[in-house]
């Protein structure tokens, strides 16, 4: 029996995200497997990854071959290199002690660099924020200046109307003087 270690899809229209199985070739996708070995979410930044690493492994030295996907995952989370240093300690090639070193450290490498993408995301967030933020105050002082500006032009306005009324009125009344001292 051929077997694979293949991506499930599961989740919504636009919103999937996948179960990493083990199963026959000829089962369908979505379809029946031998077990579930984790999951993989691409919706999140950075992608979520759930992996059993001890039983990928042993699938992987059963002859399961994982398809390019789920390699990349596997690598990802270190199961290949896990299949290459124990290659490397049956040959004789390095002690076990050796390859749990270097396991480790990589381990270690990966962590830190996560631990930093995650960090550049949350300040990238910030900054965006923090540029809306400024965009949005700028918008708003210009739109209190313009409405300042036009209360001004509307009170100066109101004042020579009113001076212009006052002006009518004292020619207004002018006029009527003279035309009683004329009668």
């Amino acid at each position: 029996m051929a077997v694979k270690i293949r991506l499930a899809r599961h989740g919504k229209k636009n919103h999937a995200f996948f179960h990493i199985v083990v199963a026959d070739v000829r089962a369908p996708r979505d379809g029946r497997f031998i077990e579930q070995i984790g999951s993989y979410n691409p919706n999140t930044n950075p992608a979520t990854i759930t992996l059993k690493g001890d039983r990928a492994l042993y699938w992987l030295n059963c002859g399961a071959q994982p398809t390019d996907t789920c390699r990349r995952i596997l690598s990802y989370e270190g199961v290949l290199l896990k299949k290459h240093l124990e290659g490397g300690v049956k040959k004789g090639a390095i002690t076990a002690e050796v390859a749990e070193q270097r396991f480790n450290a990589w381990k270690a490498e990966k962590e830190n660099k996560l631990a930093a993408k995650k960090l550049n995301i949350k300040e990238a967030k910030k900054a965006v924020a923090k540029e809306l933020l400024s965009a949005e105050a700028k918008v708003n002082q210009e739109r209190a200046e313009a409405i300042s500006k036009r209360k001004a032009e509307e009170a100066l306005a109101a004042q020579e109307a009113a001076a212009a009324a006052a002006a009518e009125a004292a020619a207004q009344e002018a006029t009527e003087g003279e035309v009683k001292t004329e009668e």
